[in-house]
């Protein structure tokens, strides 16, 4: 059986000290050997411009495999093609392929007169260039912006039928959010790889605000343990241990790609690697 693989999610940089995090991020991350890395998109296509600066960089100067965020996002169809022709021309060969967060302070998401009303349309348009691997997202924990239970998963089925290759999910704290997901997909016809997304939490505080946004489950028993482990001044010690037994459990029960939300900073994520095993040999020892 061959060994799980990994993937890292960076984030573009918007000040001299970010492109520094990212730099050394990459640095850290990349020995690791990832199947892919991707980068992300502002809300509001706010980096779109730097990501695709990102994603160039990390390509052609790093040698990785890069899988860019577009969104649909306040662009007209055409400008939206044209950016994704563009990264064609850089030699990018993956899409993550996303209907996108408003701008701050604008609600709820509108699309644009003349642009993609949603991601299967983003993902049909794609794929009818023949240009990419596309990749959209999935929601082990509903949306929140989903109009009953099973919507997301309806959404899913939408897109990998509109021509995507693969998911990945939002992060979630309970391999058995994802695994009855898991479930609840292939009965509703899907075929394609769902990849679980993983979030080691670097700050409690700011992981509880991120997951309310985005319709995560906290378990309150997750919840007491990070309080107590505050106190104590042990959150990277458990962090460590919640993201690796998390991951254990995945890879225990069939999943043979994770996905890491790295935030930009790199030591949990690597710790969680090498504690799993999944960091390739590195041994300088050679056969004579």
């Amino acid at each position: 059986m061959s060994r799980p693989t990994i993937s890292f999610e960076f984030f573009p940089p918007q000040s001299l000290e970010a492109s520094f995090r990212l730099w050394d991020t990459v640095n850290t991350l990349s020995p690791l050997d990832p199947a892919f890395v991707s980068v992300t998109y502002g809300a509001g296509g706010t980096t779109r411009t730097l990501t695709h600066e990102a994603v160039e960089t990390l390509g052609q100067s790093m040698g990785l495999d890069v899988a860019a965020h577009l969104t649909c996002v306040d662009a007209t169809r055409s400008e939206t093609l044209e950016i994704a022709q563009n990264y064609a021309r850089a030699g990018v060969k993956r899409i993550v392929a996303l209907r996108g967060d408003p701008p701050k302070g604008a609600g709820s998401f509108q699309p644009h007169s003349d642009g993609f009303s949603d991601a299967s349309e983003l993902v049909s348009a794609l794929a009818e260039t023949g240009d990419f691997e596309i990749t959209v997202g999935a929601y082990p924990d509903a949306h929140p912006d989903a109009a009953y239970d099973g919507a997301d998963i309806d959404w899913l089925k939408r897109k990998i039928d509109a021509g995507a290759t693969n998911a990945i999910t939002q992060f979630f704290f309970e391999a058995e959010t994802f695994l009855r997901f898991r479930d609840r997909c292939a009965e509703a016809g899907i075929e394609a790889e769902i990849i679980p997304g993983i979030l080691p939490i670097e700050n409690w505080k700011g992981t509880k605000r991120f997951a309310k946004r985005c319709g995560a489950r906290i378990p309150a028993t997750l919840s007491a343990m990070f309080d107590t482990a505050e106190r104590d001044g042990r959150t990277d010690l458990l962090s460590t241990a919640v993201c690796t037994e998390l991951c254990t459990e995945l890879l225990e029960e069939g999943v043979n790609h994770l996905h890491f939300y790295t935030l930009n900073k790199p030591g949990l994520t690597r710790d969680v690697v090498h504690a799993l095993g999944l960091a390739p040999d590195i041994s300088l020892s050679k056969v004579a």
